[in-house]
């Protein structure tokens, strides 16, 4: 099976805390489009989804806490696009849900122009901000939110 998004240094903000997560967002994505492609039910699918919109609020939280933490100029603008990327997350879990929208490649695409735009564009602005505020660029252990997402979720 193809990857749908392949993860490239070009998608690194160059924290590997959040890279990790950006990372668990693109497998996400990755077995959303498997099981599109496999014709998998579309529970197995929308469920996929739920998970990826709950995980999204977390790292959105995480990415938030860091900004405010650290007095990031930008963070009124980014969090408005937050709240926005997670409404049309919301709107499509809706639309599903009532039979409104197919799952398919129109949502994939969606999701990957989403992802990889989000990250191109509008995380690589905090991203040298972080580092020069003393945001550590490696990290000593695995990802928190990973573990923490591994216990909720096994």
């Amino acid at each position: 099976m193809k990857t749908f998004i392949t993860w490239t240094d070009e998608l690194s903000v160059g924290i590997e805390e959040i890279d990790e997560q950006h990372k668990v967002l693109v497998g996400m994505i990755n077995r959303m489009h498997d099981a599109i492609s496999q014709r998998h039910g579309s529970e197995v699918v929308e469920g996929i989804l739920n998970e990826l919109a709950e995980y999204t609020r977390i790292h959105f939280a995480v990415e938030e806490s860091l900004m405010r933490i650290l007095n990031f100029p930008g963070y009124e603008e980014h969090h408005d696009l937050h709240e926005e990327l997670t409404q049309q997350i919301v709107e499509l879990q809706k639309k599903i849900a009532a039979g409104k929208h197919a799952i398919g490649f129109e949502l994939m695409h969606f999701l990957k122009v989403w992802l990889s735009k989000h990250i191109m564009e509008e995380d690589m602005q905090y991203s040298g901000f972080f580092l020069a505020a003393g945001a550590n660029p490696q990290l000593g252990k695995r990802s928190w939110v990973k573990r923490l997402w591994s216990s909720i979720h096994g």
